[in-house]
Order: C-alpha cells, then sequence, then structure tokens
C-alpha cells in the first residue's frame, strides 16, 4: 500500500549492478580458462537463474555479497550429460543466451522457465540456431519449453538481425564461439555489451558501423582467458529514481557509477529533448565500458515530445517509465514503432496505455504506437489496484513511482516481482526516502 507522496529531496544514490553486463560476464566467464572474478555483480532472480543454469553444466561458481567467483571450463567446456533441465527462470536473456552456449552438446538439454517466459518469443533465436547445426525438440515450436541437441558438424552463418535485439546478435555472437569459419552479423544497432566484451577478450571481432546497422564478423578463439569485472550500475535501475526526481517538485539527484554505454543512453537522449535537467559527470571508461554519474534537478517544466524511433532501441527497457513522465508533461506526446514492447515479460505498451487511462491520462493506442495527452498538473486522490500484470517488475516500478509523485492510494500486488532485476528499489525507498511499501 501506498498512500503519501515523496516531498523535495536532495539524496545522492547507487543502484543495484547492470543485468545485463552481469548475466554476459557469468556466460563468458563460464567460457574462460581460470578463476574470474566479478564485483557488484547483481544478486537478482535472474542473474541466479544464470548462476544455477551454469552449476547444472558442471560450472563452480561462489557468489557472496554481490562478489562473484566463477572457475571457468574453457569453451565447450561444460559436463554434458543425459536429463539435464535447466530452469531460466523470468530470464529472457539467461533463456536465449544459454542456448549458443550448448550447441556442442551430445545430449538433449530441456529449457524452461516460468509462466511469463514460456509466452515469449525463441524463434528468434531457434532459427540461427537451427542453421548453425543445432536441433531443437518438439520441432517448429518457437516457446519454451524446448530441447536443444548439438552437433558435430556446425557451421558459420550470415545472419540479419532486423529488430534492434541485443539478444538475438549477441546469440549468434556466442554461437561462434563453437562454430568453425567466421560468423557474419547484419544487426540493427542495439545495446553493445557482447562487443566490447569480446574485443576485450581478444575473441576475433570485426565491427563496421553503417548509419542504421553494424556489420559484425566474429570468429573461434583458441582460448578464452579469465578476466575481473567491477559492474557499473544499472541505467534501466537508474531510471526509476531519476522519474521519481523528475515528477517530484524541488528535487534533486546524484546518482553514483552508473553503467553510461551510449547505446543504453536513449532514456536520458529523451528525456533531455522533453526538458529534463539532466547532466553527466565524471565519466571514464573501464574495460571498454563508459561509467560516471547521472545529476537530476526537478527544476523545469517538462514538455511532449514526437520521440524519433531511431532512440527506441537504447530505450527499450525504460518506455514504462518514459510513458509516465510523458502523462505529467505539456503537450502530445508519440511514441512509435514500439511493437517488441508487446514482446516483453508482459504486453508492455498495452499495459502502460491501460495503466494510465486508470488514472485518467488520455492515450491513443495502436499495435505498435501510443499518444499520450498530458495533464502537467495531474494529482490523485482514488484508490488504484494494480495487478494481472505477469508480476512483470517493470510495471510493478512504474506503478510504484506514479503513487509516490501522482499521489491516490494504492494496491500494488507481487511487489517482490521487482527481485528479477533490481532487488535493492524497495530497500533504498525506504531507507532513503522513508517510504514502506
Amino acid at each position: 500500500m501506498i498512500s503519501k507522496t515523496v516531498q523535495k529531496f536532495n539524496k545522492t544514490l547507487k543502484v543495484d549492478g547492470d543485468k545485463s553486463i552481469s548475466i554476459r560476464w557469468l556466460l563468458l566467464a563460464s567460457q574462460a580458462i581460470g578463476v574470474s572474478k566479478a564485483t557488484n555483480l547483481l544478486g537478482s532472480e535472474d542473474v541466479f537463474s544464470a548462476i544455477e543454469c551454469l552449476k547444472k553444466l558442471g560450472v563452480q561458481i561462489n557468489f557472496n555479497n554481490n562478489n562473484c567467483i566463477i572457475y571457468g571450463r574453457g569453451i565447450n567446456g561444460f559436463k554434458f550429460k543425459k536429463n539435464i533441465t535447466l530452469n531460466a527462470g523470468n530470464s529472457g536473456t539467461v533463456g536465449r543466451l544459454i542456448l549458443p552456449l550448448l550447441i556442442r552438446s551430445p545430449y538433449k538439454i530441456r529449457i524452461i522457465g516460468d509462466k511469463s517466459l514460456s509466452k515469449r518469443d525463441f524463434s528468434r533465436v531457434i532459427n540461427p540456431l537451427n542453421e548453425i547445426g543445432a536441433k531443437f525438440y518438439p520441432k517448429n515450436r518457437g516457446r519454451l519449453p524446448i530441447s536443444i541437441i548439438g552437433s558435430d558438424y556446425l557451421r558459420p552463418i550470415s545472419y540479419y538481425e532486423k529488430r534492434g535485439s541485443a539478444q538475438c546478435k549477441t546469440c549468434v555472437m556466442l554461437a561462434s564461439l563453437n562454430t568453425p569459419g567466421e560468423m557474419r552479423i547484419f544487426a540493427k544497432k542495439s545495446r553493445n555489451h557482447t562487443e566490447l566484451m569480446f574485443k576485450e577478450l581478444k575473441i576475433p571481432i570485426k565491427i563496421k558501423n553503417k548509419k542504421n546497422f553494424n556489420i559484425i564478423k566474429t570468429s573461434r578463439p583458441t582460448k578464452l582467458s579469465k578476466f575481473n569485472l567491477n559492474i557499473p550500475g544499472d541505467i534501466s535501475s537508474a531510471s526509476f529514481f531519476i522519474a521519481l526526481t523528475l515528477l517530484s517538485k524541488k528535487s534533486q539527484l546524484r546518482l553514483k557509477n552508473i553503467n553510461l554505454n551510449p547505446s543504453r543512453l536513449g532514456i536520458l537522449k529523451i528525456l533531455n529533448k522533453m526538458g529534463a535537467n539532466i547532466k553527466l559527470k565524471n565519466i571514464k571508461t573501464f574495460k571498454g565500458e563508459r561509467r560516471g554519474d547521472i545529476f537530476v534537478k526537478s527544476d523545469k517544466e517538462l514538455k511532449a515530445i514526437n520521440c524519433p524511433s531511431s532512440l527506441n532501441s537504447s530505450a527499450i527497457d525504460e518506455f514504462l517509465i518514459i510513458f509516465l513522465i510523458a502523462a505529467r508533461s505539456k503537450g502530445v506526446s508519440y511514441f512509435k514503432d514500439l511493437s517488441e514492447l508487446n514482446k516483453k515479460e508482459s504486453p508492455r505498451l498495452k499495459l502502460g496505455s491501460k495503466i494510465l487511462n486508470m488514472i485518467g491520462i488520455k492515450t491513443k493506442l495502436t499495435r505498435n504506437s501510443i499518444k499520450i495527452y498530458g495533464q502537467p498538473n495531474i494529482s490523485l486522490s482514488k484508490k488504484y489496484e494494480v495487478k494481472n500484470y505477469l508480476k512483470d517488475h517493470r510495471i510493478m516500478a512504474m506503478c510504484t513511482i506514479a503513487a509516490l509523485t501522482f499521489g491516490g492510494n494504492w494496491k500494488i500486488y507481487d511487489p517482490e516481482s521487482i527481485n528479477t532485476s533490481f532487488p535493492s528499489f524497495l530497500k533504498i525507498l525506504n531507507e532513503s526516502f522513508k517510504i514502506k511499501i
């Protein structure tokens, strides 16, 4: 239950480690030879799903207080056994990116997930892995549960990734670790954490940047050496507190040591176009990834935006919170080419519109776009219930920020859903803002 709004504040916060980087480090460190260490690894349910999957494949992993040690077994070093079932939980990243590491398995390995993940499209990674040489059962099934069996006769492919999906691109890149020859990927621009890790690990990779897409060529290394990593804060998690600041009066916030990878800064570009006062300071680069501090002030009136679709892929996980900010902006905001939002943990484009309508914000929704008619003076006093949203962590956090800034009396079901990606969210609200949920 939430029945009061936050008052003006001036805070400095840290958020949990970046989820995309955490999971990718786990997968690649499992393929390295030797002991790799990570600090500030995200301690979320999605990351724990990755750890448990790797342990079932024979990888020794020690995790304690966000510090992680992996005893890598080398490329194709998993202990493949009969009747292994790997549970990806709620994580599309784990479910999709564990598959390319299994394409040499002599036995069928079954992949399962929770109710939400089992509704999501896996054909987007099954199809290229089929072409490379892996086989899936049952045939022509595009959702979990599925089983994969590898092959000794793998072949490189030319793969065209048109969605702007970093998971699809990364899937084929990881498959190249076990495939002879050169893998070619023509990919719509998306987050590039995997490319940066490949470079740091000296995995053969060439990248040619075009205006709207990249050409990536990668091939099998002889081995991967152990590597250590300090993981920056997740900008997706930071976005909830950015919104909390912008939607509160006379407030300011400093978020420390956040991942500032240019392929992830879509939300900041969009909000600055809407008139937000957001600045980046103390920027540095560590092992290819930019990081630094984000400073936010709520001293400007926000205005509507006709959002360029070129920013979609770099803000795809943050659009729900962007929609919430548009709800309090002056004018009509328009977001297009967002059909991919409905293929996340829940149909986020539809549910985002439904939640805004529930609190009196007019929207016009199509299959892949939304218009939001902002109300700069919105102030709520009614009772609101949020449930039946497939336990989507971002829906939960969006509604929490709405309750803390727009007012009203809110009952938000399944608050523990946030543990898939940002387990300290409620703790930060309680300790730093004295909000108990």
